[in-house]
């Protein structure tokens, strides 16, 4: 299943104000240089050949906390001013950008209140605590992440750092797009797993910028196609909590600023199932010896299962992280 934007908005259309530009992104690089890792581009002549294209796999699994939530972390905590930063800052996560926000900052002398799930899963729950942040437990279908984070700012002082809802977020995402093509030269597409929208957004932006006509292609959980409906709507819709075993991917809405971009530059968005998902991650491990968590693996299940049509020659997938524990990672493969 398929949608593409039409109308005014879709992609080309200078209509909505840039949120983020390549200059961003560029200026995101350089303060992410020696602090993020530039995380590898692995290839497999297996995928390439069941696939029927050459796909290069931009692996963020490696990246810092495990994900691509880093860059976007650390880039806009190290523009806080050493005042704020002394108060603290805060964030509300199912537990990679907590995790992402608590290293940076630890990094940069700061300390972190993070707001997470109580079914967060225990990995990355464990991480964040011990990255050295307070973790603030709530209810993922009756809570709400957004208040209990933005009353504790005010309660506390403390910077609210958003999971995507921000213009230097967004922009360090994007530095992951701008590594793999710098690596791998002009692609035709680039499938990328879709949440909020901030890793989507950012990757939209450097990689249109770098290759003109490059196709921005999406990939959502069945259960959580919140973006998938928002471009059918021409507007952010809201859909139930999403259960998925991809909870990075759990989103109820679809970011106002992300969407803007992602409205303007993305070409589809393509559904995979839980199960399309876990057959991804075990192709991961037994055929390109990774280890991917669930919403990790979304985009390259696009690419297993044939949902990307037509299949352009030269694709690059991002797996987005790989933070999932032993007994879970053994629980979802059977």
């Amino acid at each position: 299943m398929t949608q593409s934007p039409t109308g005014p908005a879709g992609p080309g259309s200078t209509d909505v104000p840039d949120v983020v530009t390549f200059d961003d992104v560029r200026d995101a690089a350089r303060r992410l240089a020696g602090v993020a890792h530039r995380t590898p581009v692995l290839r497999s002549r297996t995928l390439d050949a069941l696939v029927g294209a050459e796909v290069h796999v931009k692996c963020e699994n490696f990246q810092r906390v495990g994900a691509f939530k880093f860059r976007g972390a650390y880039n806009a905590l190290s523009r806080l001013s050493p005042e704020q930063l002394a108060r603290g800052v805060v964030a509300y996560s199912s537990g990679n950008h907590a995790q992402a926000v608590a290293l940076a900052a630890r990094e940069l002398g700061s300390h972190a209140v993070i707001v997470m799930p109580e079914d967060s899963p225990k990995s990355k729950t464990d991480a964040t605590a011990g990255y050295g942040a307070e973790i603030v437990r709530y209810d993922r279908y009756t809570g709400d992440r957004v208040a209990l984070g933005r009353q504790l700012a005010e309660d506390r002082g403390l910077a609210l750092i958003p999971p995507y809802e921000h213009p230097h977020i967004i922009a360090g995402q994007g530095t992951a797009a701008l590594e793999l093509i710098e690596e791998t030269g002009p692609l035709d597409a680039l499938l990328t797993p879709v949440g909020g929208g901030g890793l989507m957004a950012g990757s939209a932006t450097a990689a249109t910028a770098l290759v003109p006509g490059i196709r921005m292609i999406g990939v959502e959980p069945e259960a959580g196609d919140d973006t998938l409906r928002s471009l059918a709507a021409g507007h952010p819709v809201t859909i139930p909590v999403p259960h998925t075993i991809a909870d990075g991917q759990a989103i109820a809405t679809p970011g106002e600023l992300t969407f803007a971009v992602n409205r303007r530059l993305l070409d589809s968005v393509v559904l995979v199932s839980d199960d399309e998902i876990r057959a991804a991650m075990k192709f991961a491990f037994e055929r390109l010896k990774i280890v991917t968590e669930p919403s990790g693996a979304s985009a390259l299940a696009a690419l297993l299962t044939g949902r990307v049509t037509p299949l352009p020659p030269r694709i690059g997938v991002i797996i987005s992280g790989g933070n999932v524990g032993l007994e879970r990672f053994l629980e979802l493969l059977g």
